[in-house]
């Protein structure tokens, strides 16, 4: 069992990124791993495999149209 504290924003795509955030969020939402939204990032809770597939499902929602992406792991 892993607990994983991530953020992740695209960079140089205007000052909101509220549209980016949402699809994200839908992401993790439809993944069924227990979250919990803080100020600061998204908590996970899960198997280390599962874990860390949604931070790559994050990803490579964000990549399809944003060149550079800031992720934060803890």
């Amino acid at each position: 069992m892993v607990l994983l504290e991530f953020s992740m924003a695209p960079y140089g795509q205007g000052e909101s990124v509220s549209a980016h955030v949402a699809r994200v969020l839908d992401v993790i939402d439809r993944s069924g791993v227990p979250y919990q939204l803080t100020p600061m990032g998204t908590i996970l809770e899960g198997e280390w495999e599962a874990v860390m597939g949604v931070v790559t499902a994050c990803f490579e929602t964000l990549r399809a149209d944003c060149p550079r992406i800031g992720v934060s792991l803890k």
